[in-house]
C-alpha cells in the first residue's frame, strides 16, 4: 500500500497511468499566491501563478510541499485549459463529473460542473474602460461555466468514428490525446479530428508547458447508451454525437457556412452496435444549409431568413462538399426544407389581399384536394422565405459533381405527423444506402466491412425534422447491421419487439434533446415522431413550451451565449491595447426593454380601467384616448425597432 505523504495529502492511485492517458483525478490546492495541480495516480503537478496565469511544471519535491493554513485543498477531475484577459488569465476544471457509459472499453465521463480559477490581480492597473471591458468578460466566461453536453474520456480519443479509429497505428494509440487532436484530418493517414474538440484554443499553453497528463480534449455533443437481449445474448447500442467547432454558435446568430465552407450546428452521430464480438457503426452527418445567409432575431416569432449575395458562395459550397467527401467519400444530401418559394413569390407580387385570395381559391380548385390547397396556404404564410433558401440550395447542389441532392418536403409529406410516410425517402435511396454499408469489425480488430459514404441530412434549425428522418434512416441501418450479424433473421426487424424498440427510440428522444439544447437552448420539437410515430397532447404541450422557450432564448439571451461561445472557441481573442469591442456610440436599447414592456402592460391596464369607467364620467373617454394612444405609441416603436431591443453579439459578426 501507498502511505500518506507527511504533509496529510491524499493517497496516490495504486493504478500508473496507461500510456497516453490523463490523470483521472486531481488535488487542487490554492494558496494566495498561487494554484497548484496535482496528479493522483500520476507523479505530474504544475503552479499557475495568480498574479498573471503564468504555468510553470513542478517537481516531485515541489509538488508535495507541505500545505499551510492559508492553503485551501479540493478534488477536481481535469483541466480544460485556460484563456487570457485583459487583467490575466483564467483556469477552467472540472468539478464534478457523471459516469455516462463506456466507448469501446473505456470509460466516457459526462462533465457536470465547470469553474473558472481567476489569475487576474492586474486588474488593479486597467483603465476604467478596461475594467468594464474585463468585468463583462468575465460574466461570459461564467456563461461558459454552465456550457452543457461535454464528455471527456482519460485514455481515449472520442473525436474519432470507430472506423477512422479502427486505422491508428498502436504507437499512435499510445501518444498522448492531445498529440492525437493536434494535427489535421488526412485520408492517407488517419488521424484524430480537431474539428470536435470543443476546448481546442484553451488547451495551447498547457500544450507549449508540455503538461500531458493534464489535457483532457471535450467532446460536445450527445453520448446514449443501452442494452437488450436479443437471442438470450446481450446486445449493446450507443449513439454518440460529435459538434464541430469551426462555427460554434447559437440557433439565430449562427446560420449556414462561413467563407471556408464550415457550416453552423454541424453534428457527426455515429450509432454503435456490439453483438457476440462484432462491432458496428454507422455514421450519418447533419449541417446547415451551405449557403451565406442570415436569419437576425426582430421579436417577431420567425424572423425573416435572409441569403447574402457574395462572389465566393459557389465556392463556399465546393469547399464544404469537397471536405465531406475527403472525410466520408461518397455524399448524399437530403433537404428537409419546405421548398413553398416558388408559391411565396408568385403571391408575393400581388397587393390587393382580393387577388390573393383569389389565387388561393384557384390552387383549391387546381390540386382538388383541401389537405394541400391548406398545406400550400400555410407556406404562402409562414414558409416563403425557407422556400427561397431552399431553391437557392438546389441552384447551387446543380453545379457540384458527384454529389446526390434529395428534396423532400418533410412537413408535407408527413403532415398530420405521420411518422411511417418518411418510408418514400427510404425508397428513394435505399440502393445507395447499402452500397454506403456501414462498418463492421470482430474482435480481433479484423474490418470486415467498411462505410463508404454518409447521408447528410438538413432542415432550417437541423434539429427537430433532421433528428425524427436521422433516427428513421438509423433503424433501417440497425435492423440490417443486427441481421448481418445473426441477431436477426433477414424478414426480422427490431419493430417487432415493443421492448426494443422503446428503447431505440428514447435513445433518438434523448439524443434530439440534447443536440436541441446546446444550439437552440431548448429541449428538441417533434419528439413524439420520433417516440410514438404519431403527436400526442402531452407532447404538443411539450413543444409549444420549447417554442415559446426557444422564442425567448433566441430573442434575449442568445447574442450574450453567442459572445461566450466566440471567446471561448477563439473566434475572438482579447488583446491588450486594442479598442473595447464594446463602444456603440449610443444607447443599449435591449436595456430599455422592460421599460417599454411596463409601459404598454400599465397602459392596456389603465385603458380598460377608463373604458369601463366612461359611462360613469365623460373625462374617462379622454383618458382612455391618451393611455390607448400612449400604449399604441409604444407598440409601435418596440415593433420598428425589434432587432435593436433584442440581445445581440458584439464581439464578431455574422460570418
Amino acid at each position: 500500500m501507498a502511505s500518506a505523504d507527511a504533509d496529510g495529502a491524499p493517497l496516490l492511485s495504486e493504478e500508473p497511468l496507461c500510456p497516453g492517458s490523463c490523470s483521472r483525478e486531481l488535488e487542487l490546492r490554492e494558496f494566495r499566491d498561487r494554484y497548484v495541480i496535482r496528479s493522483l495516480d500520476g507523479a505530474a503537478a504544475f503552479a499557475v501563478a495568480r498574479s498573471g496565469g503564468s504555468i510553470r511544471p513542478l517537481s516531485p519535491e515541489e509538488a508535495a510541499a507541505g500545505t499551510g493554513s492559508d492553503c485551501k485543498v479540493s478534488r477536481i477531475y481535469g483541466v480544460v485549459g485556460n484563456i487570457r484577459l485583459l487583467a490575466g488569465s483564467y483556469v477552467l476544471v472540472i468539478t464534478s463529473r457523471k459516469d455516462a457509459g463506456s466507448y469501446q472499453g473505456s470509460p466516457v465521463y459526462h462533465v457536470n460542473s465547470m469553474k473558472f480559477l481567476c489569475c487576474n490581480e492586474a486588474i488593479k492597473h486597467l483603465t476604467p474602460q478596461e475594467r468594464r471591458d474585463e468585468a463583462y468578460f468575465m460574466s461570459l466566461l461564467r456563461i461558459a461555466e454552465t456550457t452543457c453536453g461535454l464528455y471527456y474520456s482519460y485514455d481515449r480519443d472520442l473525436t474519432l468514428n470507430l472506423q477512422r479509429a479502427s486505422k491508428l497505428t498502436a504507437g499512435r494509440i499510445h501518444k498522448p490525446l492531445w498529440k492525437q487532436v493536434r494535427d489535421d484530418c488526412h485520408l492517407i493517414c488517419p488521424t484524430a479530428d480537431p474539428r470536435f474538440v470543443w476546448n481546442k484554443n484553451l488547451l495551447e499553453e498547457l500544450i507549449e508547458a508540455k503538461l500531458d497528463e493534464f489535457i483532457v480534449p471535450l467532446i460536445q455533443g450527445s453520448f446514449q447508451s443501452a442494452q437488450f437481449t436479443l437471442k438470450d445474448r446481450p446486445v449493446r447500442i450507443t449513439l454518440f454525437s460529435r459538434r464541430c467547432n469551426r462555427r460554434l454558435g447559437t440557433r439565430m446568430w449562427r446560420r449556414g457556412a462561413n467563407l471556408e465552407g464550415a457550416t453552423a450546428n454541424f453534428v457527426e452521430t455515429e450509432q454503435l452496435v456490439e453483438y457476440e464480438g462484432l462491432t458496428s457503426s454507422f455514421i450519418q452527418v447533419r449541417g446547415s444549409i451551405p449557403l451565406l445567409w442570415e436569419q437576425i432575431v426582430d421579436l417577431s416569432y420567425k424572423p425573416r431568413l435572409s441569403i447574402i449575395e457574395h462572389e465566393e458562395t459557389p465556392k463556399v459550397v465546393q469547399r464544404h462538399f469537397h471536405d465531406l467527401s475527403q472525410r466520408y467519400g461518397e455524399t448524399i444530401v437530403i433537404d428537409l426544407t419546405d421548398k413553398a418559394g416558388e408559391l411565396h413569390s408568385h403571391f408575393i407580387k400581388r397587393k390587393k389581399t382580393r387577388e390573393r385570395l383569389h389565387h388561393l381559391r384557384r390552387t383549391v380548385v387546381l390540386f382538388g384536394h383541401r389537405e394541400t390547397a391548406v398545406h400550400l396556404i400555410c407556406c404562402y404564410l409562414q414558409q416563403g422565405d425557407e422556400g427561397d433558401l431552399s431553391n437557392a440550395f438546389a441552384a447551387e447542389m446543380g453545379r457540384i459533381p458527384g454529389v446526390r441532392y434529395i428534396h423532400f418536403e418533410f412537413h408535407h409529406v408527413c403532415r398530420g405527423g405521420n411518422f411511417d410516410n418518411l418510408q418514400a425517402l427510404y425508397n428513394q435511396i435505399e440502393e445507395a444506402i447499402h452500397k454506403q454499408g456501414y462498418f463492421l469489425m470482430n474482435t480481433k480488430g479484423e474490418i470486415l466491412w467498411e462505410q463508404s459514404g454518409v447521408l447528410r441530412s438538413n432542415c432550417i434549425d437541423c434539429l427537430d425534422r433532421t433528428n425524427v428522418t436521422q433516427s428513421f434512416l438509423a433503424r433501417k441501418s440497425l435492423d440490417s447491421q443486427l441481421q448481418r450479424m445473426g441477431a436477426l433473421l433477414s424478414s426480422e426487424n427490431i419493430s417487432l419487439s415493443d421492448n426494443i424498440n422503446d428503447i431505440f427510440k428514447k435513445l433518438w428522444v434523448e439524443h434530439g434533446d440534447e443536440l436541441s439544447l446546446e444550439y437552440a437552448g431548448s429541449y428538441a420539437l417533434k419528439g413524439d415522431l420520433v417516440r410514438y410515430g404519431r403527436q400526442t397532447l402531452p407532447g404538443l404541450i411539450k413543444d409549444g413550451m420549447s417554442a415559446l422557450s426557444r422564442y425567448y432564448l433566441n430573442n434575449f439571451h442568445d447574442g450574450v451565449r453567442q459572445d461566450a461561445l466566440d471567446l471561448i472557441s477563439g473566434y475572438y481573442t482579447v488583446s491588450q491595447g486594442s479598442s473595447s469591442p464594446f463602444h456603440n456610440g449610443g444607447f443599449e436599447s435591449s436595456s430599455y426593454l422592460p421599460v417599454a414592456s411596463a409601459i404598454i402592460v400599465g397602459g392596456i391596464t389603465a385603458t380598460t380601467f377608463t373604458l369601463s369607467q366612461v359611462g360613469r364620467n365623460a373625462q374617462h373617454l379622454i383618458s382612455s384616448i391618451i393611455c390607448a394612444g400612449l400604449t399604441v405609441g409604444v407598440v409601435a416603436l418596440v415593433k420598428a425597432n425589434g432587432k435593436q431591443f433584442c440581445s445581440r453579439p458584439r464581439l464578431c459578426g455574422l460570418i
